[in-house]
């Protein structure tokens, strides 16, 4: 195949997956059926645009040729007709090319198709597991990583999820205002989890997928528009959040696309314009009871207002981690905790935190665990044990630009060891 149309055909891919299947989800009314014709497009793409070359509008191309293989997968089933007037009539499949939007919602499919993925209905890890396929993408057994599950268990939550949308009839749209708050907290949630998809990939050569990061804070806005005048501060303090982080992103990989770690990072690269701008959403958000976001937002600006990595205020951070821990206790948040600790009082205060994380068996297949306690052994001194914990970290690690980190870290240890 052509260089140019591999690369567009991998671009569309990776940038406009989420919302195309949005669209076809949203004109065909079925999430398997709009996944199922989605591929079927894309591999449409491969055999013809080699030929014919890349169409003018590439994202169009493949929604209209999804669009026309639901149709014909329709027609081949019995009573056609009677199928066909039944999707039309129901709203499910527009006839139009173009929807008419309800001037009462916000006109963006992958808004709507995160309310449905998470109508209360469904359980809350399903919901956010359910968005993380449909408008990420990711596999079952990323998502299955993110959840710390096994993977069979994750496809019976996105076939039982499915099953429920279609079986309850609910419907692909905004909620009413009265209904918004119900489902915010899954949300944010998920938001937050694409963002985080593009901030470390899970797997593949490059750590950043700035397109993922894009989306999820153009998303963060719009939530935000939509519960104004007086959006929560939750969602003030995500925005705030991904602002703050994103702000970091070139300086977060080398040249040579390697991870560089927050310490080591050249700030002078980090975008200013970005932390001013979030800077005024952390005070607002921790107005009142802070919540989850709010609090991973303050300690986002704490690392962004140090000029250097020395003027780190890292007891402070360790406060907030405990506030952190307090209302939304998880494993990673305690690892989380590990490090800032580690930082504030030395490695081995630290290493205590993680041995009995590690015991407690919930992050043993969690590659950052290791990497983490791979880490504090090198500093303090005991480089044979970091190299133990460095190799397992290894055999767990599936982005390429991590493995490489790690790969380098494991040389320096066993040279010392």
């Amino acid at each position: 195949m052509p260089p140019g149309a591999t690369a567009a055909i991998e671009e569309v891919y990776r940038s406009d997956w989420g919302r195309i299947v949005a669209t076809l989800i949203r004109l065909v009314g079925d999430f398997d059926l709009a996944e199922e014709v989605a591929q079927e497009a894309f591999a449409a793409a491969v055999d013809q645009w080699p030929a014919a070359g890349v169409p003018e509008f590439p994202r169009a191309w493949i929604i209209q040729t999804a669009r026309h293989k639901a149709i014909d997968r329709i027609r081949r089933q019995t009573r056609f007709e009677e199928k066909l007037d039944s999707y039309v009539n129901s709203g499910m499949f527009r006839t139009m090319e173009e929807p008419d939007y309800d001037t009462n919602e916000i006109p963006d499919d992958r808004l709507r198709l995160i309310f449905t993925c998470c109508h209360p209905a469904l359980a809350p890890e399903a919901q956010v597991a359910l968005t993380l396929r449909t408008l990420c993408g990711l596999e079952t057994d990323e998502i299955a990583r993110a959840f710390l599950v096994p993977a069979t268990t994750m496809a019976q939550r996105l076939v039982r999820a499915k099953r429920k949308i279609r079986d309850a009839g609910i419907p692909y749209v905004v909620p009413e205002a009265t209904d918004l708050s119900a489902r915010l907290e899954a949300v944010l949630t998920v938001i937050y989890l694409v963002f985080n998809e593009g901030y470390a990939a899970t797997r593949g050569g490059p750590l950043l997928r700035t397109d993922l990061c894009a989306e999820a804070i153009r998303l963060g806005r719009l939530v935000r528009t939509l519960m104004a005048p007086q959006p929560p501060a939750e969602a003030t303090a995500l925005l705030a959040l991904m602002l703050l982080q994103d702000a970091r992103r070139d300086a977060r990989v080398d040249e040579a696309g390697d991870l560089v770690v927050l310490e080591d990072q050249d700030r002078s690269r980090w975008h200013k314009e970005q932390i001013a701008e979030a800077l005024p959403l952390v005070e607002e958000s921790l107005r009142g009871q802070p919540g989850p976001f709010a609090l991973q937002a303050a300690i986002a600006r704490l690392h962004c207002r140090a000029p250097r990595a020395a003027d780190t205020d890292w007891p402070q951070i360790v406060r907030l981690y405990d506030y952190l821990e307090g209302l939304q206790p998880s494993p990673v948040v305690s690892l989380n905790r590990a490090v800032a600790v580690a930082m504030a009082e030395g490695p081995r205060a630290a290493l205590a935190i993680i041995d009995r994380l590690a015991a407690a068996g919930d992050l043993e297949n969690y590659h950052l665990l290791h990497a983490a306690r791979a880490d504090l052994l090198r500093r303090a001194g005991s480089p044979s044990e970091a190299a133990k914990s460095y190799t397992r970290a290894l055999a767990l690690v599936t982005n390429d630009s991590e493995r490489r980190y790690l790969e380098r870290r494991l040389r320096e240890v066993s040279m010392t060891a």
